[in-house]
């Protein structure tokens, strides 16, 4: 078999980082989210099906598959679960959503699954050729025996069209619900004021632009050969996504050098026992009687200005008092501010997404989570009880 030249260039660059970071985000979203933020959890494994796929294009596209052949093809299955996934990850965040109902649409994954072990278990001369023919190299193929066919029943044809079905109609699922919706709200979807909608809306066009991609992709170059548009595309929300989680991150609202250990956070302090108490009232009594948890751009720092303290100190107060963290002395707060709203005439008239607003909350699942992991009820289930 002939050396194949390595092509590293900025956009295999690009895909490479793209991948790294979809690895490194759906790590965290997995194990951050597990049995506690369904919705998190699909898209974390939508991001692990992401970066899969677009790892196999990365060694496509360099040519380093030559060097693995023995992982040709090994993302193909991820075709047929991605979209599935942006269909859960949107219909888990209401409450009409089925968990043990969404088990079938992982069946065409797994059909496609097992059938692509005749592909993988295939010579690496085969799969030397079959990389040929994709990238359509102008180099000679090398002669092998194929003793098992690899697409018995010639299915392998339709990948790619079968793959646009897919996100067409889960596509078109995600439109109707959300358009629905919205006019159980009494409003458009374009217009919607409803910020979970919102979201939802901006994402599901993000996802229409990857159909569009694809398909003209697909019309205009042959096989695999121009899939690194796609993953440009899909690099540059992974981009999009690293800078709202750093944006949102509760590490820059607390003072804190580069690897500083939590056990030494506190040493050298100069903060007195009596110094601590008043702060510590200080806190309280914006909690309590001026609500600063309602604010959605509550934060450490803005705290901090609000009683002409330091985020240092008043971080120190709450970790050493409260034996609490800002952020779980906010959902606290709000929680607990959550249930009293319940509990009206008023609070049994209004959506949990408007509930979750009027305590500070920006999306139904960040309050639906911290809301659980409180009182280990969800807030509809504790509204009816």
């Amino acid at each position: 078999m002939q050396d194949i030249p390595i092509r590293i260039n900025f956009i295999a660059l690009v895909i490479a980082l793209g991948t790294f970071l979809g690895f490194f985000i759906s790590y965290f979203l997995i194990k951050k989210s597990w049995k506690r933020n369904l919705p998190n959890v699909f898209m974390g494994v939508f991001l692990l099906s992401i970066a899969l796929s677009m790892l196999e294009g990365w060694l496509n596209y360099t040519g380093y598959i030559f060097k693995v052949l023995w992982l040709t093809n090994f993302s193909e299955p991820t075709n047929f679960i991605i979209a599935p996934l942006i269909y859960l990850f949107v219909t888990s965040q209401f409450k009409d959503f089925h968990k043990n109902s969404s088990w079938w649409h992982f069946i065409p994954f797994v059909l496609w699954l097992g059938y692509n072990i005749l592909y993988l278990i295939q010579s690496d001369a085969f799969k030397y050729n079959s990389n040929i023919d994709v990238m359509l190299l102008d180099i000679p193929r090398v002669k092998t025996v194929q003793k098992i066919p690899d697409d018995p029943i010639h299915i392998k044809t339709y990948t790619n069209f079968l793959t646009a079905v897919s996100f067409v109609v889960y596509n078109t699922l995600i439109l109707r619900l959300l358009i629905l919706k919205s006019r159980s709200l009494g409003q458009s979807i374009v217009r919607t004021t409803n910020k979970t909608l919102i979201s939802l809306r901006n994402s599901l066009y993000h996802f229409l632009i990857i159909i569009i991609i694809f398909i003209i992709v697909k019309l205009i170059f042959k096989n695999d050969v121009g899939d690194y548009f796609i993953y440009l595309y899909i690099s540059l929300m992974i981009f999009m996504t690293v800078v709202q989680i750093t944006n949102r991150s509760s590490y820059f609202d607390e003072v804190s050098t580069f690897l500083e250990g939590p056990v030494i956070k506190y040493k050298k302090s100069s903060l007195g026992e009596n110094e601590k108490n008043i702060i510590l009232g200080s806190i309280a009594s914006q909690m309590k009687n001026e609500k600063y948890f309602s604010k959605s751009t509550a934060s450490l720092t803005g705290l901090a200005k609000a009683i002409n303290e330091s985020p240092h100190h008043v971080s120190q107060v709450i970790n050493e008092k409260l034996n609490q963290s800002f952020f779980e002395l906010l959902a606290s707060y709000r929680v607990k501010e959550a249930k009293n709203i319940l509990k009206t005439d008023l609070g049994k008239k209004l959506t949990i997404e408007e509930v979750a607003e009027q305590v500070g909350y920006n999306s139904k699942s960040a309050f639906n989570s911290a809301f659980k992991k409180i009182t280990s009820q969800t807030p509809s289930i504790y509204r009816d009880s």
